[in-house]
């Protein structure tokens, strides 16, 4: 998503961004109810509908946690935000983000769902190399969006609110992450459950303004803790 991003942004110079519009394929669970999500399993969401990734982010992208990160991580890697950066339910994964410039003009970076575009785009960039594998052709796709639903996927919210207190907010809400995805795939913690302890320990762990480095390690091991005393 941040490479599409930038490569919406290359060449405007300093033209101004009007907002950044960030896609999320809503994952497993984009359907269900929060009493089916209540039951959900591991082995459920680890069967993500279009990314091939590893466990950790997989279970994120159940949470729709890891796009909460993402506009944490745009907010800084772009200089636009919080209130600017929209998120947008994609089932499809083929826009893989898109700028809105001033003017209303929207540029955006489509292509099938492969990681290796990206990845090959950092290292030969300002080029365009030749790879291999399947390519895009939009006769046979139907392209959606959807607003996301904070009620049910409360760690989107979660991370917004993390990004507007801002210090080490989004320290706390990572570490407690952390601790409650790995619980979730241990079994020793229900997939509802994640949110409300993020939440709890956002919450209860020391507030810093302006955290120093020390500060962020100290943050990070106090809500590895409280998370970790949260669960059942």
């Amino acid at each position: 998503e941040h490479s599409a991003i930038f490569q919406s942004i290359v060449g405007e110079g300093d033209n101004a961004i009007s907002k950044i519009l960030l896609t999320c394929s809503g994952g497993p669970f984009r359907l269900l109810t929060s009493e089916q999500m209540a039951t959900v399993s591991a082995a459920d969401a680890l069967r993500h509908p279009t990314w091939d990734m590893g466990a950790k982010i997989t279970i994120d992208s159940a949470t729709l946690m890891n796009k909460g990160f993402e506009v944490i991580e745009a907010r800084w890697l772009f200089g636009v935000p919080a209130e600017n950066i929209e998120v947008l339910i994609h089932p499809q994964s083929i826009v893989h983000s898109a700028v809105e410039f001033v003017d209303g003009s929207v540029k955006a970076q489509l292509g099938v769902p492969d990681m290796r575009l990206p990845i090959q785009y950092a290292f030969s960039f300002p080029e365009r190399l030749p790879l291999s594998g399947e390519r895009l052709s939009l006769f046979d796709k139907h392209l959606e969006f959807f607003h996301p639903d904070t009620e049910r996927f409360r760690c989107l919210a979660l991370a917004y609110e993390a990004l507007r207190r801002g210090g080490n907010a989004p320290c706390i809400v990572n570490a407690a992450n952390e601790v409650v995805n790995r619980a979730f795939l241990e079994g020793r913690c229900r997939f509802l459950e994640m949110p409300d302890i993020i939440e709890r320990t956002l919450h209860e762990a020391s507030f810093i303004k302006q955290p120093s480095y020390d500060d962020y390690l100290r943050t990070d091991e106090e809500a590895r803790r409280i998370a970790a005393s949260l669960l059942h």
